[in-house]
């Protein structure tokens, strides 16, 4: 399974950024590999609007079917759903532990937007 961390850093020591579609990074990890890959997403990020819901794309078109973030908003939220891609609240801590903590399954899955747009 593969599952994305938002971050605001490119090392796995950066703290997890509380924004999903504005995410600077997005750390994507392949639970059976262990492999992991930082996907830069600046350009997304800077986006006047549909930034959440470009981001569910991006994750969606590499095969992430979870993603570990602070606040999702609306838009974002009903791409994610339509992409099957499942959300973990994460928050105040590195992406690291993020990673640790989803391993162990001591994150809570989310079940709506918890957000407002353009947050």
């Amino acid at each position: 399974m593969k599952f994305a961390v938002t971050a605001q850093g490119p090392e796995v020591e950066s703290s997890v950024d509380p924004r999903f579609g504005r995410a600077r990074y997005f750390r994507v990890v392949d639970s059976e590999t262990g492999q992991q890959t930082v996907v830069d997403n600046a350009t997304t990020a800077s986006a006047l609007q549909g930034a959440g819901i470009q981001a569910a794309k991006t994750l969606a078109n590499l095969g992430v079917s979870a993603v570990l973030t602070g606040h999702v908003g609306p838009k974002a939220w009903s791409a994610l759903e339509a992409a099957k891609i499942e959300v973990y609240a994460a928050s105040g801590i590195s992406v690291d532990q993020a990673i640790k903590a989803f391993a162990a399954k001591q994150l809570t899955l989310m079940t709506a937007s918890n957000a407002q747009a353009h947050w």
